[in-house]
């Protein structure tokens, strides 16, 4: 920093600036790409990102530990620690510049659920948006220990009869997951009706903190839940439960988390959007590689991030998979991927299936408009600038931004263009 009374840097802002320029070099050998020169500069240096202890959170972890935000031109990123979803909105709704958060590593549809006033105070919108998908697959069911003679896994309907009989000893059956109408809600959800048992009369849901899961499963707090890793990893390292399936198994390749932002942050900052997007996709593609795992593991696993042993992050990184049910796979393709088959793009149709599912469950009305409001909160203009200012090779930029017809366990098909007739095939119809 200048002096004020002579005008000279400072021998403390020398070694600062100085410090700053070798990590910035160093960095760039480090990720050779171009695009720090090429992107325009960014109107700010810094953003306040939240983040809850799941392996999805990675790539802004990365980004941060590797010097990625500095690299493209924002050495002040914070990436802070969330207790739960509900402090991330909460953190959200009060913005950088009031002590909260300007983003998030967040579940996918609660964007739309803010920005439409549907898990607000006072259901207050409060304008978002999703600038890019974080990753695909590798959440989990996860099951208690007393239910392994049902040898429940894909199939939901083994546990009928023993959640009939608990049921009728006067016990209540509680399906946990994270925050009403995000993901694991909606991962449960359809697994459970797939089963024939309805999640909103046969069992009850309840919220519990992603870092919660393992405890609250040992001392009988739930009997099934869905999270993310690394926890249903950790609940079998322990011996409380078992995984009954992965979510890839529900549906190979699905969306999960997102990186989003508050949309009049994104509006101020076009230029630093593009820089954190691009600071994200280049650690998203480091998190991808398999010579990367079990570093990724051990960052992670560090008391600032998540405080865990790498041991319960690595396995289902690479593809292994050891359910707790004496089934156990090795190399799998079920592992979460960070960038390949367009994990990091925000594909329109897949916010098209959060929404229609959520108004399959009485989050949304049936009659949303859903392009519109996908539209509204879905950038996935920015995101094509940052990774065409970043380098990405076209063959990784798609050509729409939908994906097309999806095809789920139980063979229904999701047609984004027609969400009407989907809604309409479910075994349990849309919310009245």
């Amino acid at each position: 920093m200048k002096n004020i009374l002579t005008g000279s840097v400072s021998r403390r802002g020398l070694l600062k600036t100085t410090a700053t320029a070798a990590l910035i070099t160093a960095i760039r050998s480090a990720f050779p790409s171009g695009a720090f020169a090429a992107a325009a500069t960014p109107e700010v240096t810094g953003a306040k990102l939240g983040y809850i202890a799941l392996t999805d959170a990675a790539p802004l972890v990365v980004a941060a530990e590797k010097g990625l935000f500095a690299k493209h031109g924002m050495p002040d990123v914070e990436v802070i620690k969330q207790a739960s979803w509900g402090a991330t909105r909460d953190n959200l709704v009060l913005g950088g510049a009031s002590n909260g958060i300007d983003g998030a590593h967040i579940l996918t549809p609660m964007p739309y659920l803010m920005h439409t006033g549907k898990v607000t105070q006072n259901n207050v919108p409060v304008p978002m948006a999703i600038l890019a998908r974080l990753n695909l697959d590798s959440q989990g069911i996860s099951v208690a220990k007393e239910y392994a003679e049902t040898g429940v896994q894909l199939d939901a309907s083994k546990l009928k009869a023993a959640f009939e009989k608990k049921k009728a000893e006067g016990k209540e059956i509680k399906a946990a997951m994270t925050f009403p109408g995000g993901t694991h809600d909606l991962w449960i959800r359809y697994w459970l009706a797939a089963g024939g048992i309805d999640p909103d009369k046969d069992v009850s849901t309840i919220v519990v903190p992603p870092p919660q899961m393992v405890a609250n499963m040992k001392v009988g707090n739930m009997d099934v839940f869905c999270v993310g890793e690394p926890w249903n990893e950790q609940l079998v390292n322990q011996g409380i439960g078992f995984t009954a399936c992965t979510t890839g198994e529900l549906w190979m390749g699905h969306p999960e988390k997102a990186l989003g932002m508050r949309a009049d942050w994104v509006e101020k900052n076009p230029n630093a959007a593009k820089a954190l997007l691009m600071a994200v996709m280049e650690a998203q593609q480091w998190c991808d590689s398999m010579d990367n795992k079990d570093e990724m593991s051990t960052i992670l696993g560090k008391r600032q991030w998540f405080n865990v042993p790498p041991k319960d992050v690595l396995g289902r990184l690479k593809g292994d998979i050891n359910y707790g049910n004496e089934r156990i796979v090795h190399g799998s393709d079920l592992y979460m991927k960070f960038w390949k088959d367009g994990a990091s793009y925000p594909y329109k149709s897949h916010d098209t299936w959060f929404i229609a599912e959520n108004a399959r469950w009485g989050k949304f009305a049936p009659d949303t408009d859903i392009k519109a409001l996908v539209d509204q909160v879905n950038r996935e203009d920015l995101w094509r600038e940052a990774a065409q200012a970043l380098g990405v090779a076209a063959a990784d930029i798609p050509a729409s931004p939908s994906r097309g017809k999806e095809t789920f366990f139980d063979g229904k098909v999701f047609d984004p263009e027609n969400p009407s007739s989907y809604l309409e095939s479910l075994s349990i119809k849309v919310a009245s």
